[in-house]
């Protein structure tokens, strides 16, 4: 039995090293998307880079990764949500809110999830003829923040205000606290003047909330004094760099 096993998974690591990597064709125009409640909508921009034309499908979950669209209920719209993306075009995703269920927090950030789900076209032509071919469905997903209007403070200041202590009872984790009313993500973080960043060390923190990061390496709790270096995904997508000091 052991023997056909190890036989089964080596047969399955050969198939894997002679896929070729994968890209999707259909690139979304951003890597988060901030929808503020005072606008009502957002629009996406998607491009399809291929030579070939696709079918995309569009949803919004709540945070699970394995939601599909006919099970998700979010108090968004999206137009269109199925549709064909001719080669090297583009398309426009309009993001309504409509009305929750139950009413979103005034008072910070409520997370949500966009899924663009892109299908590639049927191989055609006489090279596939009674052949097998193995085909990819690419799924991007993005962070949906809806903020509401008249939050205090600056989103785009709100990563230099986190602050960091030692995890009670773990030696080796930090403890993130984030005093604002916007979601903070880590991409990573440095212990220590000159050291290196741990990209393992990474998170979102949720406004008014603590995130304990594991750290890589480190056989202590971080002291009090200790500096911090970390980066940041500000609204636009890009890195920021940001120092701060452990504290007690």
């Amino acid at each position: 039995m052991k023997i056909l096993t190890r036989a089964f998974g080596t047969a399955m690591l050969a198939l894997c090293l002679m896929v070729p990597a994968v890209h999707a064709s259909i690139v979304v125009g951003g890597t988060r998307v901030v929808f503020p409640a005072q606008q009502g909508e957002v629009t996406v921009r998607l491009s399809n880079q291929s030579d070939k034309p696709a079918l995309v499908e569009a949803w919004i979950d709540t945070g699970n990764a394995a939601s599909t669209p006919d099970a998700v209920s979010t108090p968004f719209l999206i137009t269109p949500p199925l549709f064909r993306m001719e080669p090297h075009k583009d398309q426009s995703l309009r993001i309504l809110f409509t009305h929750a269920a139950q009413p979103l927090p005034g008072d910070r950030e409520t997370v949500f999830w966009l899924n663009v789900l892109e299908v590639p076209p049927k191989p055609s032509g006489a090279q596939y003829a009674g052949r097998n071919y193995l085909q990819f469905a690419i799924r991007s997903r993005l962070k949906l923040f809806y903020r509401p209007s008249g939050l205090e403070g600056d989103a785009l200041k709100a990563a230099g205000k986190l602050i960091f202590k030692a995890a009670p009872g773990q030696a080796s984790a930090v403890v993130v606290h984030n005093p604002t009313p916007y979601y903070v993500t880590i991409s990573s973080l440095a212990l220590g003047a000159g050291s290196k960043p741990d990209a393992g060390a990474h998170g979102m923190v949720a406004p008014f909330a603590d995130l304990a990061i594991p750290l890589k390496g480190d056989a202590h709790a971080p002291a009090a004094g200790i500096a911090v270096s970390y980066v940041t995904i500000n609204d636009f997508g890009a890195a920021e760099t940001h120092t701060a000091t452990v504290t007690p």
